[in-house]
């Protein structure tokens, strides 16, 4: 695997042709830059997105461009701090262009997940998110072997099929919960 940080990982998003998938497994993430928004969200208060505005412009820039980009979050239910808060930012990412679900842990089984999260460009590359023990993203593991790549697809299928899609999802059970 092949350690991507900084400006190379970011121009992965700027160099794949087709498609590129989002698996978020973790039920929350404690990064620096998302701490003052997401205070601000737990003591009610408005948030400009100035902090979100790097990756919604990326976004509108890889949609207008006729590529995909997919998210797939599986949550707990009933949902914690940080899941109520990304069910409130989820609307911008998908203005901008970017295909949101969630699914609900207790609806798949954790053996046909991956433990970390990862990246899946055109079908062919994954790239393992890493972050710190204090929450600070390192960068992503990268890697094409068959292997990896051909287990993160079958994974991505099983969750995607079963997800439920953001606008759907919002009006369901699973957030009144």
């Amino acid at each position: 695997m092949e350690l991507l940080q900084g400006k190379v990982f970011d121009d992965l998003f700027r160099t794949f042709n087709r498609r590129a998938f989002h698996l978020e497994v973790q039920d929350s993430y404690h990064t620096p830059e998302e701490a003052d928004p997401f205070n601000l969200f737990l003591t009610e208060q408005s948030d400009d997105l100035a902090w979100h505005q790097p990756w919604l412009n990326l976004v509108r820039e890889v949609s207008s461009a006729g590529k995909s980009i997919m998210r797939a979050r599986v949550v707990t239910v009933p949902h914690g701090d940080y899941t109520r808060w990304g069910l409130t930012v989820a609307p911008h990412n998908i203005a901008a262009g970017e295909d949101i679900r969630w699914l609900p842990r207790h609806l798949i089984e954790s053996t046909e997940l991956t433990s970390n999260d990862y990246w899946l460009f055109d079908d062919d590359r994954v790239v393992f998110t890493l972050f710190e023990p204090s929450g600070r993203f390192v960068g992503g593991a990268a890697t094409t072997d068959p292997a990896f790549v051909e287990h993160c697809r079958k994974v991505r299928d099983r969750v995607w099929q079963a997800a439920i899609p953001h606008h759907q999802y919002i009006a369901s059970k699973y957030v009144s919960a």
